[in-house]
């Protein structure tokens, strides 16, 4: 009898962690498939204004390329993975547990136990494993947008993601670990909530109404599934992504021999007192556009980086043989 009672929470923990598995696999592939892009995303966000040195796509990857070569290109992938894994892995492991709970009151609320989520419903869970996700990984992504940021020829070089931690710890506090955290969480509920109330719901509408054949026995192709995913980042990040070039600015605020793409020619690099005052004064000196800079290198990146974490994370999970249906 002992045993029979120990299945059931090893079980459990086992199935935790094979969530928790797929959803850093599915972060990291995802990721390091359009880490260029990224990276170009925040050099645009953050670029000074009295020292531009790239506007477009192509032109930026270019200069790139061209000052720092291949490795150039990846240059704070391996912070953004140390970032990403976990954070993709918690916030999977979260909207599901989060969506078992809503689906459970809901259920109880309405008296109809075959009720099943919203989309409504699915954007408030989704919003719920974002912050969470968010929250606990946010230092990392502070120290990954300044990693990313510095070059060759930056002031002042961070040695690797420890350094950069303890270096911000030392010299600007421990709350600067968070600078930049309020929009984060304001964004991460469109951005996130959408994402997943997006694709789930357009995969239930697929698989109810099976238009053009796209469902085949309530299972969606794997292209089917990359177009709901390429959706809902689309959606997500269009959004959400004046906040994110807030936040990423504000995480520079305090930074001691800033990099070049940041500092410029010593003008213009401006403080921010706070998230209002960093909206005030980028649209008041560089316009309303400014909230959108590195708009097209992320639409670029967004669609195949959302699309192929979802894949990746219910083939992982396929593979490893956990239940993926969360309405079941």
């Amino acid at each position: 009898m002992a045993s029979q009672d120990s299945k059931p929470p090893n079980h459990a923990l086992l199935s935790i962690c094979k969530s928790l598995v797929a959803g850093g696999v599915a972060g990291g592939v995802s990721r390091t498939a359009v880490a260029p892009l990224e990276r170009l995303k925040i050099l645009l966000q953050v670029q000074n204004r009295h020292n531009v040195k790239y506007n477009g796509t192509v032109q930026g990857l270019k200069y790139i390329w061209k000052s720092e070569g291949f490795r150039g290109l990846f240059k704070g992938n391996g912070t953004n993975c140390a970032r990403i894994v976990p954070n993709s892995a918690v916030k999977f492991f979260s909207y599901e547990q989060a969506s078992k709970g809503v689906l459970s009151l809901y259920r109880l609320q309405t008296g109809n136990e075959e009720a099943q989520l919203t989309p409504l419903l699915r954007l408030g869970a989704g919003a719920c494993a974002g912050i969470i996700a968010m929250s606990a990984t946010y230092p990392m992504d502070l120290v990954r947008g300044r990693l990313t940021v510095q070059t060759e020829a930056s002031p002042h070089q961070y040695r690797g993601i420890f350094n950069a931690l303890s270096t911000v710890f030392r010299e600007e506090g421990a709350r600067a670990l968070y600078k930049g955290w309020l929009p984060s969480v304001i964004g991460v509920i469109p951005y996130v909530g959408l994402n997943f109330s997006v694709y789930e719901s357009l995969k239930d509408w697929l698989i109810q109404t099976k238009p053009l054949g796209l469902a085949q026995d309530s299972e969606l192709s794997v292209t089917t599934r990359l177009a709901c995913g390429a959706a809902a980042g689309t959606i997500g990040q269009t959004v959400a992504y004046p906040l994110d070039v807030i936040r990423r600015r504000m995480q520079m605020v305090g930074w001691k021999g800033a990099a070049s793409v940041v500092a410029g020619d010593g003008k213009g690099n401006l403080e921010y007192t706070g998230m209002v005052d960093a909206f005030s004064k980028t649209i008041k000196y560089e316009g309303f556009g400014a909230l959108y800079k590195g708009l097209v290198p992320n639409s670029v990146k967004v669609v195949p980086s959302i699309a192929i974490a979802f894949v990746a994370y219910e083939m992982v999970k396929d593979v490893l043989g956990v239940e993926m249906r969360i309405s079941d």
